[in-house]
């Protein structure tokens, strides 16, 4: 695969957050089913268990038609060691705040990553 055709196709977003979020999200235009009756949303709660979340996250990584994942930072906090594993350039993967969890800049892998790459560690 070239590495125009790479990217060429990767149109949507994908989301792995809680149910606020993805609430808020899907208002704003972001939800899309395939001819498979693939989603590009997985909505985590309390009572999701972690291997569903993995595999979500697997999935979404994996498919070439997403430019861009957006995990919520609590739930990737609960899938650290393979988020920080993951270093492709798409998807694009951004950790985002919840509504109940904000921001947290030191456990963001994305942002770990540029300031090693910038010695600021």
């Amino acid at each position: 695969m070239s590495t125009s055709t790479s990217f060429k196709d990767r149109n949507l977003l994908a989301v792995i957050g809680d149910e606020d979020s993805i609430t808020g999200l899907l208002l704003a235009g972001i939800g899309h089913n395939d001819e498979q009756s693939k989603r590009n949303f997985f909505v985590v709660d309390a009572k999701t268990q972690i291997s569903l979340i993995e595999a979500a996250f697997e999935d979404f990584t994996a498919r070439s038609d997403i430019a861009i994942l957006l995990i919520n930072q609590h739930i990737a906090e609960k899938i650290r060691p393979t988020v920080d594993k993951y270093q492709q350039a798409f998807p694009a993967l951004l950790e985002i705040p919840s509504k109940d969890h904000p921001y947290d800049p030191s456990k963001d892998s994305v942002l770990k990553r540029v300031q090693k790459l910038f010695g600021d560690q």
